[in-house]
């Protein structure tokens, strides 16, 4: 972690680096905003394919940079989903439905044209330290 005005940049290796110039994520105060994750596998930094590997593989990522910066998901308070195509809506709902469980936190999910790499779905999320 490295501190700047009182922020921490949050590093972990379970999830891809960055594919541009920005952090995994930043933890402000009692926030910790997590950027974009698409279906990288870390292991071989290329993307999986799929919409169902793609999205296992990001809430995974989200939840070792979670880790890594002291939380978990039951502290996520929003997440936004960014999906190239709104008719996986439905798959992508019943494996973000078995991630949070009980805890469900507020969400945004929207259609875009193009995501990095070529990705079929992008997702970012806000969480609070635990």
């Amino acid at each position: 972690m490295s501190k700047n005005n009182s922020l921490s940049s949050i590093y972990s290796d379970k999830a891809p680096a960055a594919v541009g110039p920005y952090s995994q994520a930043i933890v402000a105060g009692n926030f910790i905003f997590c950027s974009g994750q698409i279906g990288i596998d870390p292991k071989t930094n290329q993307l999986v394919e799929g919409i169902e590997n793609q999205t296992h593989l990001i809430l995974s990522a989200l939840k070792n940079v979670l880790l890594a910066a002291g939380s978990d998901l039951e502290h996520v308070v929003k997440t936004t989903i960014f999906l190239k195509d709104m008719k996986s809506y439905v798959l992508v709902n019943q494996i973000y439905g078995s991630v949070f469980i009980s805890h469900k936190p507020a969400r945004a999910t929207v259609e875009v044209c193009q995501l990095p790499k070529d990705a079929l779905i992008e997702i970012e999320l806000i969480a609070i330290k635990k």
